[in-house]
């Protein structure tokens, strides 16, 4: 009588606390970065408007810059969490959202030295968010970081932007302007609120494997 030992492997889901931090910095991350650059860009509008002060144009272009910031911090700290679902992939969103800080900043000195608006400066903005987002949430799904659904909507946000992009340079629609404005809104509310909710709230999901050996018996 031989007794053999079969490891069988167990799959789980639960949240990782070596993370905590990071999903905590992260979504806190998410929320500035947004705040900042609604306030940046509603102050920046005003001179564009025509209101001759330049001391809301600066604040603004200093709060674009913060939210690039913030961009970078993001996907510096998601690359190692990014990087065990997809070595390959991971690589590509920090250095998409380097990309997305660097064209801002570049927009914001040009504005700011020269009082002029770089020509769809939002939407070369969005090019490199739109990518390095769809990157983001496909990871996410499929490495099950977070929940099914907020990284659908993600998925969907960013989507829709890096579609709107071209569609606005032809003309076919405004992304700054009526149902054009549509097209922000599943990205916005990932961003804004459930991403960063979640993982201030719960963290980064992982799935554990166990091994449990059973006995057979021969």
């Amino acid at each position: 009588m031989t007794t053999l030992s079969i490891p069988t492997v167990t799959g789980s889901s639960s949240y990782t606390s070596n993370r905590r931090p990071t999903a905590i910095a992260v979504g806190t991350l998410f929320i500035l970065q947004m705040v900042t650059a609604m306030f940046g860009t509603n102050l920046i509008q005003t001179f564009v408007d025509g209101d001759p002060d330049r001391a809301p144009l600066i604040l603004g272009v200093a709060l674009m810059m913060c939210s690039g910031l913030a961009v970078v911090g993001i996907g510096l700290l998601m690359y190692p969490v990014l990087r065990d679902v997809s070595p390959s992939l991971a690589g590509w969103y920090p250095g998409l959202r380097i990309t997305e800080c660097l064209v801002s900043a570049t927009c914001g000195i040009y504005l700011a030295t020269q009082s002029h608006v770089v020509p769809n400066h939002l939407l070369w903005v969005y090019v490199p968010t739109g990518i390095g987002g769809i990157i983001l949430t496909y990871l996410l799904l499929i490495g099950r970081l977070v929940p099914r659904a907020i990284a659908v909507l993600g998925l969907v946000g960013y989507v829709s932007l890096t579609i709107g992009v071209p569609l606005d340079l032809l003309g076919v629609l405004d992304m700054g302007a009526g149902a054009g404005l549509l097209l922000l809104v599943p990205g916005g509310l990932f961003e804004a609120l459930f991403l960063p909710a979640w993982l201030i709230g719960k963290g980064f999901r992982t799935t554990q494997a166990s091994a449990a050996p059973s006995s057979q018996t021969a």
